[in-house]
């Protein structure tokens, strides 16, 4: 596949001429949705036989057409697909939608595989939408390239919409059918991406100036440097992103010999990538839907900081509810605002956020006006009313519209952003969203959406505020693994704040060949080669080497058998061994289940526990995992996924994100954990696995043991894997 943004796309999404090619039932539907939406350009069909196509007159070939087309609909078996792609390419077609399937997404069978490589060299430069694709909707100039139904309207001229780009064709004609006021201003399907991947199609999208925000629907990436281009490109167009990442149940690694692999899987490493770009994600398409409307109408969110209203003291508490855990919150008044919001309402009504205002002053406009402005001017980023409509075929909706008019009114007086909420969709007929948003205010349909969208617009405006991240992905292999014949030892030359003898490790531990796991002493040996902080250690082959191990490095010492992954579930690790006799009584034991032991001097002051753990990703590259480590990681799964290179802010952010970070945060008058040695530590692990992604298949540290303020943080136990 071509890098993003390498071909032009301008002539397919906004196309003056289409050919359809086929005549049957898919073909014969697209000229007649072209013609039902008013498409004002030429519509060619193509046909071998047939005399017309939906009441259009058709060509027998593509040789045959009356000039060159901008966009062209393939609707013919996969084996003819691959001719017309190569005829449309050399007629000079600005590009096609090829409906097909049976290419590359079969993988089990052998005509596929071949068909879609023959398909992409037919395509040439010819940009190329699928195969196995319905195709695309444009809804602003009402050019659908689209084979069936759908329920969307054509804007009206200078009318902008948001743009959809799913993998999923029903997905897409669910969409189209949604009731809930989004204006729609593109809608494409990407297919299997045999030539032209998602990111790719959307920086096309994003260039229309028509365009306000953009969705994606996405079950996998189709080029990480296309993401990162997409999303700096809509960040300098101020077109904010959403995106339903599917994935979230997809099993982790089946065989692992590290912690880390069973937190960090693919989806977290997905959901990284997307906070990374400034990309919000939600998990169901009604919030999908709310959060495109609530990023058409008013953009990304200044700040987490909502306020909501309602006549109803069970719809404040729904509120309440809905908000909590979540990033975004309903802050409490000041005294000052209190009081200012209590003088429009009387001393019956406890004000408060979310505010439940009674019915006291309900249909009395001024009254409404007077209290909605009044809370309002709480510099919230988002205000919300919480307002269902009556059903207007049995009820009377007249005095629901006394509350809409006041909260306009607050809204215009105060200079902010609104949002009506329906706690049922039903209850916010798609009329009245159109009605709403001409007046400023956004419709938005049920809570947990409307929470959801808000959640996600005030991540981007946040994200935006921040620096644009560097490309993710590893570096340079520079750590050299001696081989048999020229083995050396590797000494540790970090030099610790509270002081240590070097660690002196066997030369035989050093050899790692590809696809190897060295031991802990190994790897240790290497890491602190790196300048990272790690204890001083000796490897022992025999009871006395073990003895004079301890008395070189000094009490108390941990022993620990070599050759053995999680050794705390073996009873190969024993601590706090306070003299020789302990040792050599230890080592004895060990050694008759492994060959060598490693001796460690203890870590002391211990304030708390953490895993730092990297795997590779296939897609992403280096991936990294912090979280609460100990032998329960897998148990308490309190960890944040992290793509590398990471800042030293976005370290230290992921710490302070941790339900563990109160304990290092010095919980109950316990002492503080020394914070800038951890991230000082788990950054050097970072750039560790950076500069080595050549290298690195697997690297777990477990436990990064962070001692009190001033005596630092320490690697208590290492695992490497190399790489194939």
């Amino acid at each position: 596949m071509m890098g993003a943004g390498s071909r032009n796309l301008s002539r397919l999404l906004r196309p003056l001429s289409i050919a359809v090619i086929g005549g049957g039932f898919f073909g014969t539907n697209v000229v007649r949705e072209c013609l039902k939406m008013g498409f004002a350009g030429a519509i060619w069909p193509v046909h071998p036989s047939k005399d017309e196509v939906g009441g259009i007159v058709a060509y027998r070939s593509i040789a045959d057409l009356p000039g060159t087309p901008d966009a062209a609909f393939i609707g013919v078996n996969r084996y003819l697909t691959v001719e017309m792609v190569e005829e449309l390419a050399l007629r000079g077609a600005g590009g096609a939608v090829c409906f097909a399937s049976g290419f590359k997404e079969s993988a089990d069978d052998a005509d596929g595989v071949r068909l879609n490589g023959e398909l992409i060299d037919a395509a040439g430069d010819m940009p190329v939408i699928g195969p196995n694709c319905y195709g695309l909707i444009n809804y602003v100039d009402g050019a659908p390239l689209w084979p069936d139904q759908h329920g969307g309207r054509r804007l009206e001229d200078g009318e902008r919409g948001v743009a959809i780009i799913t993998q999923s064709s029903n997905i897409a004609i669910n969409m189209t059918m949604q009731r809930r006021g989004l204006a729609i201003a593109y809608l494409m399907t990407a297919g299997n991406q045999a030539q032209t991947g998602l990111s790719e199609i959307a920086l096309g999208l994003i260039e229309d100036d028509r365009v306000s925000a953009l969705g994606l629907h996405i079950e996998g990436f189709d080029s990480v440097a296309g993401f990162e281009e997409l999303a700096a490109r809509a960040r300098e167009l101020s077109k904010p992103i959403v995106a339903m990442k599917v994935g979230r149940s997809e099993q982790a690694r089946a065989a692992t010999v590290s912690h880390t692999a069973s937190l960090a899987g693919s989806d977290a490493a997905s959901e990284a990538f997307l906070k990374r770009l400034g990309v919000a994600r939600v998990d169901t398409i009604p919030s999908f839907l709310e959060t495109l409307k609530l990023l058409h109408a008013a953009g990304p969110l200044p700040g987490p900081r909502l306020s909501s209203m309602s006549c109803s003291g069970g719809e404040a508490s729904v509120m309440a509810d809905a908000a909590h855990g979540r990033a975004i919150s309903f802050p409490p008044l000041s005294a000052a605002h209190k009081d200012a919001v209590s003088a429009t309402l009387g001393p019956l009504v406890a004000v408060a956020n979310p505010l439940d205002y009674h019915t006291f002053i309900w249909n009395d406009e001024p009254a409404m006006s007077a209290a909605f402005t009044a809370f309002v001017a709480g510099g919230f980023d988002l205000n919300m009313l919480v307002l269902d409509f009556p059903r207007v075929d049995r009820c009377s909706d007249t005095d629901w519209w006394p509350t809409v008019n006041a909260f306009e009114a607050a809204l215009k007086a105060n200079g902010a952003t609104g949002a009506i909420v329906a706690s049922l969709p039903e209850n916010l007929p798609e009329d009245y969203c159109a009605g709403l948003l001409a007046r400023g205010i956004v419709p938005l349909s049920g809570i947990a959406e409307a929470l959801d969208a808000a959640e996600a617009a005030a991540f981007i405006g946040e994200a935006w505020r921040r620096p644009a991240h560097s490309p993710v992905g590893g570096g340079r292999l520079h750590i050299d693994i001696p081989a048999p014949a020229t083995t050396q030892a590797i000494c540790h030359t970090h030099q610790a704040r509270v002081g240590s003898v070097e660690p002196k490790v066997a030369s035989s531990q050093l050899v790692t060949p590809a696809g190897s796991q060295p031991d802990e002493a190994a790897a240790k040996a290497a890491l602190a080669a790196c300048g990272l902080p790690v204890p001083a250690g000796r490897a022992a082959t025999t009871v006395e080497e073990a003895s004079a191990a301890a008395n070189e490095i000094g009490y108390p010492v941990a022993v620990k058998a070599l050759g053995l992954a999680h050794k705390s579930e073996h009873g190969a690790v024993r601590l706090n061994l306070n003299d020789s006799g302990s040792v050599q009584t230890v080592a004895a034991e060990l050694l008759r289940h492994s060959g060598q032991v490693y001796v460690e001097r203890m870590i002391a002051g211990g304030v708390g526990e953490l895993i730092v753990g990297v795997t590779r990703d296939p897609l992403f590259g280096p991936v990294m995992t912090v979280g609460t480590g100990g032998v329960l990681v897998e148990l308490l799964k309190d960890s944040v996924t992290l793509l590398l290179p990471a800042s030293r802010s976005e370290i230290e952010q992921a710490l302070r994100g941790l339900k563990l970070f109160p304990l290092l945060d010095g919980y109950r008058g316990r002492a503080k954990a020394d914070l800038g040695a951890a991230v000082d530590a788990v950054a050097g692990i970072a750039a560790f696995a950076v500069d080595n992604a050549a290298f690195i298949e697997e690297l777990d540290i477990n436990p990064l043991i962070v001692c009190a303020e001033g005596d630092g943080a320490w690697i208590a136990d290492a695992l490497l894997v190399t790489r194939e």
